[in-house]
């Protein structure tokens, strides 16, 4: 379920006319921005860039980035971008720092549907004149880079239909190698990469159940090990991803210093999907509702348009 609280009508030519008045003369009206983007769907900032430009022969995207400046300018522009043009974006930050953010690779390859991510590898292609796979390649190594090409090269079947057989050897297969302590298996990559969700989690729950453990708390192992570090986030994206999701706001809010990109990233990409269920989750699990939290934790305009997108005003 989606948080962000969208009109049933609305005018794109008022709404350009209005983003344009709050960028005009001295000073940024940011409320005003906030009021119109955060409440606007994906396919409503589409038509009101596309009318913003016919208007005024001038890109809202670069007009705004010259008008805003620090986590709230980040924020606005990762929110105002197309679903798969954001994603490319995302994957392109994480895959070019000088340490690489894995999780965010795995994140996008793995919780999004298959047409999803095709759109993505589409975009990225697009903004960058480069594939997805190529850049994850050249800034990758070993294991580690065999398991995240194979992810975001994977176009997984979508449907509900499972195969008990599969799911039972499979367990087997996953039981044996991390018994073993060989996590960077063949069969590992073979299985998380190809496999639907559905027959994932089938297999998962064939592995808890056959060893009275979750797969994940058994590759509990070495934290400096990259491979490993790369596996964990990979098997609870395929498994649960709102719970991968509250994890990373979790984690975002908690340490010292707030961790702005990660709690952006979820904000913005799971506003019109899953993150009602996701507060939920965060409520059950931290006794403090995630608005709160956040409200806490960020200043201003970037906690304005946060609080927006979880659908409570400050």
């Amino acid at each position: 379920m989606a948080t962000i609280d969208v009109p049933e009508q609305v005018s794109v030519l008022a709404d350009a006319e209005a983003l344009r008045k709050a960028c005009k003369g001295w000073g940024t009206d940011e409320k005003a921005i906030i009021s119109v983007l955060g409440h606007r769907n994906a396919v409503q900032r589409k038509q009101i860039r596309l009318a913003y430009e016919d208007l005024y022969q001038e890109d809202l995207i670069k007009r705004l980035e010259s008008e805003l400046s620090g986590d709230f300018e980040k924020a606005v522009y990762r929110w105002i971008l197309d679903p798969a043009d954001r994603d490319a974006v995302l994957a392109n930050v994480a895959i070019k720092k000088l340490s690489p953010d894995h999780h965010v690779i795995v994140e996008i390859s793995c919780t999004r549907s298959p047409e999803e991510l095709l759109a993505v590898r589409r975009a990225y292609q697009a903004r960058y004149k480069h594939s997805l796979e190529e850049d994850v390649a050249a800034h990758t190594k070993g294991d580690t880079r065999k398991l995240l090409v194979a992810l975001v090269s994977a176009f997984r079947y979508d449907g509900e239909e499972i195969n008990t057989r599969v799911a039972n050897s499979e367990a087997k297969i996953l039981h044996e190698a991390v018994k073993d302590k060989e996590f960077n298996h063949e069969e590992i990559i073979r299985i998380l990469s190809t496999r639907s969700k559905m027959q994932l989690m089938a297999t998962f729950n064939r592995y808890r159940d056959d060893h009275g453990t979750t797969i994940t708390k058994n590759l509990e192992g070495d934290s400096g090990d990259e491979f490993l570090k790369t596996l964990r986030p990979t098997i609870r994206c395929l498994n649960d991803p709102k719970k991968y999701f509250e994890k990373v706001l979790r984690n975002s809010i908690r340490r010292v210093g707030t961790d702005e990109d990660a709690l952006t990233r979820v904000i913005v990409t799971r506003a019109e999907k899953d993150l009602k269920d996701v507060k939920e989750l965060y409520y059950k699990r931290n006794s403090v509702p995630l608005d709160q939290a956040v409200a806490k934790d960020t200043t201003g305009d970037y906690k304005a348009l946060l609080l927006t997108l979880l659908g409570k005003e400050d």
